[in-house]
């Protein structure tokens, strides 16, 4: 199975001058772990993840005067849409993060966690396993 198949297309997409309670809400609202963080002056496309709000949370950092940018990553590691899900999770694992941006040539198309490949994993391992006995 593919990135293309497993990814969510529904992408959150805020700016970097967005406050991390603002993302927060829309994470929230929306029902999603991650923000693609898009900064055409800046670092180009970054991602924000809950954790990154937590740990500011943690530091005891304000939420609303904390802006996105100085919480994204930029150093991101892209998965291209013909990924298998194998090399998703091989990114993953090796990067130590849940959050997958899928890029189509220079734009954003979709992003894939562990959490899609695990819904698009399971099926498959239990007919599998239903086809060995």
């Amino acid at each position: 199975m593919l990135v293309r198949d497993a990814m969510s297309t529904m992408v959150l997409t805020i700016g970097p001058s967005h406050t991390l309670r603002q993302a927060a809400r829309l994470m929230s609202s929306r029902r999603v772990g991650a923000a693609v963080v898009l900064d055409p002056d800046g670092c180009g496309i970054g991602i924000l993840t809950e954790r990154d709000i937590l740990n500011s949370l943690g530091l005891g950092q304000n939420p609303d005067l904390e802006a996105a940018a100085s919480h994204t990553t930029t150093d991101v590691v892209f998965a291209a849409p013909s990924w298998t899900l194998e090399d998703a999770a091989d990114a993953m694992t090796h990067g130590g993060f849940r959050h997958l941006i899928v890029l189509d040539g220079i734009e954003a198309i979709g992003i894939v966690s562990v959490r899609d490949i695990i819904r698009c994993w399971a099926p498959a391992r239990r007919q599998a396993a239903a086809l060995t006995v």
